[in-house]
């Protein structure tokens, strides 16, 4: 039987955070773990953030994955737009499909929601999801080709 997916349940911290620590162990996620921090607080935060949305995936009564998104604004088309914060599926169950599925539940989410698109972030050396991301439709962003590509930069406050 095919995974399923839910809408996060901010009251089950249990699932959100077991899979996310296993997203933040990985190479992918920094190979550190969630700190401390980030484990007494992260479900909390969320609760607050009305932008938050986000989706697990589930094989029979087991959490296998979840997608993370938070709604933002594209000011050249005035609506907007989703971006993946986290995917995240358990390395048992990757390249079954399940980042697929948890992909159509934010894209489903975005259309309902008048989203113009979805963004995401990848690491560029991660080719396993770089190659589903292209076949799930996205495709580096471009306003103009010969302005080039845009990258992804970030400053700690």
């Amino acid at each position: 039987m095919p995974p399923r997916t839910s809408p996060v349940d901010l009251h089950d911290n249990a699932h959100t955070m077991d899979l996310l620590d296993h997203y933040a162990h990985d190479p992918m996620g920094g190979a550190a773990g969630l700190s401390q921090h980030a484990k007494a607080h992260l479900v909390e935060a969320l609760r607050m953030r009305s932008d938050y949305f986000g989706f697990f995936a589930w094989q029979d009564e087991q959490a296998i994955g979840l997608i993370n998104c938070f709604e933002g604004f594209s000011t050249f088309t005035a609506k907007p737009l989703l971006n993946i914060h986290d995917i995240v599926v358990m390395r048992e169950h990757r390249r079954r499909g399940v980042g697929r599925i948890l992909l159509a539940a934010a894209e489903n989410c975005a259309i309902a929601r008048g989203c113009c698109k979805l963004t995401l972030e990848v690491l560029d050396r991660n080719a396993a999801a770089l190659a589903a991301y292209f076949t799930f439709g996205f495709a580096p962003y471009a306003l103009d080709p010969a302005a080039g590509q845009a990258i992804f930069l970030q400053k700690f406050i």
